[in-house]
């Protein structure tokens, strides 16, 4: 009767672990499927502010670039009045401020969002070669002047 007991006992005890340990696989694969959920409304959210980000440095980009546009077209009217040579050689400094211009707009319109880091990498190249494009407006301005 001892030996018939021992068995049962122990019979029990094994379906309860059984019972404890699938309990735990089921709860773990639920905070598993939460903690997937959770990251995936983080990636979204970062996703969107990303975007963000783009959509805003386009709109930036696209004013200064609308403001360099303006100031070769003020250089422009201003050369008018000169004198043929310098006339000469301002239209073609100024041909290549409009060209580089152009390229930083083209490039701007061109970019396609591929990721971050590539953003990150684009936004600091972009913003070099526009702080360049801008002091060479300035230099013009103060050589006119």
């Amino acid at each position: 009767m001892k030996k018939l007991s021992l068995i049962f006992s122990a019979l029990i005890l094994l379906a309860g672990t059984e019972l404890i340990s699938c309990n735990t696989s089921a709860e773990k694969v639920e905070k598993a499927e939460d903690e997937v959920k959770v990251a995936n409304e983080n990636l979204d959210e970062a996703n969107a502010e990303y975007l963000a980000d783009v959509e805003q440095f386009k709109l930036e980009t696209n004013q200064k670039i609308a403001d360099n546009a303006k100031s070769i077209a003020d250089f422009n009217a201003r050369i008018a009045t000169d004198k043929k040579l310098a006339k000469a050689e301002y239209k073609e400094k100024i041909a290549a401020l409009e060209l580089k211009n152009t390229d930083m707009q083209k490039k701007m319109a061109d970019y396609k969002a591929d990721g971050k880091d590539g953003w990150a990498k684009f936004k600091e190249e972009f913003n070099h070669d526009m702080d360049e494009l801008g002091k060479a407006l300035k230099d013009f301005t103060v050589k006119n002047d």
